[in-house]
């Protein structure tokens, strides 16, 4: 009898023992798929926030969107390059970035329909910079629009990094409103897509683009201090209470 007990207390301690050795193993894995998403994201904050200034580039060469979307991008249209404080890109190294945050995210099990909100918000926030920057150069045609459209592209953007950030640590909780929540920025993306195309086609105006084309090779009409924490911030014209603007990819859902 005794040798059938330490059997049996043999066995269910082994059984008790590889079940915590595999639960230990596996909330190891999942704070180092975390913290690789959380290092891809302050890379792609360093890009927006690396923006320097705009540069002549090819007016109407066709758009580099990693989607294959339709989206005329700012640049293009305008005929200008972001840039960012080393001379890099601005464009290409935030889709480098945000690429690299995907394939983390998806690893930590994050939705690809919430990363690809992610990635909207980021991109609208470039061409706010790029929005923002012309602008200047022209000596602030848009005027007050202007400084609206890139206060709700900041809430934009911080909204769906917020959505972004709860879906990695909380994922079974974000599962419940993600539906509602989802619907609601698609309605903002929409809303932020008609902002910045109106204000583009102003900028686009010949008598403007005549005007960008003399001053793009001027230095700089204005620079903060860079890494401000408002994108479009340093491009504006006085002092302005509230955030800065994004950029998207989900307005057709």
């Amino acid at each position: 009898m005794p040798g059938w007990m330490d059997l049996v207390y043999t066995t269910a301690g082994g059984v008790v023992g590889a079940a915590v050795t595999n639960h230990l193993s596996m909330h190891q894995e999942r704070r180092h798929l975390r913290a690789a998403v959380m290092q891809q994201v302050l890379r792609v904050t360093a890009v927006r926030e690396g923006v320097y200034d705009v540069v002549p580039g090819r007016r109407g060469s066709p758009p580099r969107h990693p989607a294959g979307g339709s989206r005329t991008l700012a640049a293009a249209r305008l005929g200008v390059m972001a840039v960012l404080e080393d001379g890099r890109d601005a464009e290409r190294a935030q889709q480098e970035a945000v690429s690299d945050l995907v394939v983390a995210a998806l690893s930590a099990g994050v939705p690809r329909k919430i990363l690809d909100f992610a990635g909207g918000g980021e991109e609208y926030a470039l061409r706010c910079e790029v929005v923002a920057a012309v602008d200047l150069r022209l000596g602030g045609v848009l005027g007050e629009p202007l400084d609206d459209l890139v206060t709700r592209c900041e809430e934009y953007r911080q909204a769906t990094a917020q959505l972004l950030l709860r879906a990695l640590w909380h994922p079974w909780r974000t599962r419940l409103w993600i539906r509602v929540r989802l619907r609601a920025l698609r309605r903002e993306a929409a809303a932020l897509h008609r902002g910045q195309e109106e204000a583009m086609s102003v900028l686009a105006r010949p008598e403007h683009l005549a005007a960008l084309d003399g001053r793009l090779g001027d230095p700089p009409p204005h620079q903060d201090p860079p890494h401000t924490e408002e994108p479009g911030a340093r491009y504006r014209r006085g002092p302005v209470d509230g955030p800065a603007g994004p950029s998207g990819r989900e307005r057709a859902g």
